[in-house]
């Protein structure tokens, strides 16, 4: 046994973590300013009309990272007064998956999924527990292999008297290329439960469903660099094309929902590109914060040359 081997410290690892790629903010914004026609004319554009037409159109190879929180199947429309909404607010054309049988339509648009996506791409897919099985099934037939399989917790279930509430969706983390995905982790420990609160935007018109802009950044800085192309194939809100925006990164998508427009072109006019970028590396929590859970660790530093 080598006698020279260093005693081990908690929490020093951590300390000493540094994020494997970190962009200045004025490198991040000139990476960004020069991905500005990396799609040709349909750079940060969104198109109104089905997924499943539109990608057909996408080239090859060309995407870096794919958002997706497809319609669940479930009959869903985003009006009913148990999930807290306001129907009034919530704008007609939701549609769910009517003309075909889900495991068809999930198979349609994951397999363009894997044709479009970069070999150093990877997909967020996100589902509800009740045709996850069919998501899955769509995945491994596409040829995109499985990294992780996340659990976002929110901070509510709709109430139920005869089975247990359920408060989290599914996130598939999927890549097309294990050896050359790209993936920055950005945190030391990063864990596949998300503990992320759902969103409510009181007195403001919205589609029937709304990712947590927290969930949608925490995303993109896993998995994308600046300048990046993100694409969302059901741009619901538009939280991915906001986000992507504020991240310095560049989008694309689809919604078929066409009276969604006013509102999205009204929210990314309002967003200015990069609002939210930070260096990752300044995210790392300080040496004050690690010494609450490590105390040991303020005296370390200070014997560290």
């Amino acid at each position: 046994m080598d006698s020279k081997r260093r005693k081990y410290i908690s929490g020093l690892a951590q300390l000493n973590f540094n994020v494997p790629y970190s962009y200045s903010r004025d490198l991040a914004e000139r990476m960004y300013n020069e991905s500005m026609n990396v799609f040709g004319s349909l750079t940060d554009k969104i198109q109104y009309e089905d997924a499943l037409k539109g990608m057909k159109a996408i080239p090859d190879n060309s995407v870096d990272l794919i958002i997706a929180d497809p319609p669940f199947g479930i009959g869903f429309d985003g009006k009913k007064s148990n999930y807290n909404r306001n129907e009034v607010l919530i704008k007609d054309g939701y549609k769910e998956i009517l003309d075909m049988p889900y495991d068809v339509f999930s198979k349609t648009w994951i397999s363009e999924t894997y044709r479009i996506m970069k070999e150093t791409g990877s997909a967020y897919i996100i589902s509800g527990w009740n045709n996850l099985d069919k998501i899955l099934n769509a995945i491994s037939s596409s040829g995109l292999k499985t990294i992780n399989h996340i659990i976002w917790k929110y901070q509510f279930g709709v109430y139920t008297k005869r089975r247990f509430v359920t408060s989290h969706y599914h996130i598939l983390f999927a890549v097309k290329n294990e050896k050359k995905y790209f993936f920055n982790r950005f945190e030391f420990y990063p864990e596949d439960v998300w503990e992320i609160k759902r969103e409510y935007s009181k007195g403001i018109e919205k589609n029937g469903t709304k990712l947590p802009i927290a969930l949608v950044e925490k995303i993109i800085n896993f998995s994308s660099k600046p300048g990046d192309l993100v694409f969302d194939p059901f741009m619901g809100n538009g939280t991915t094309a906001v986000c992507a925006k504020k991240l310095f990164r560049r989008f694309y998508g689809f919604e078929i929902n066409g009276i969604m427009r006013e509102i999205h072109e009204k929210k990314l006019s309002t967003t200015t590109p990069g609002e939210d970028y930070m260096d990752l590396n300044l995210t790392k929590p300080s040496i004050e914060e690690l010494s609450k859970k490590y105390p040991h660790l303020k005296k370390i530093k200070k014997d560290l040359p």
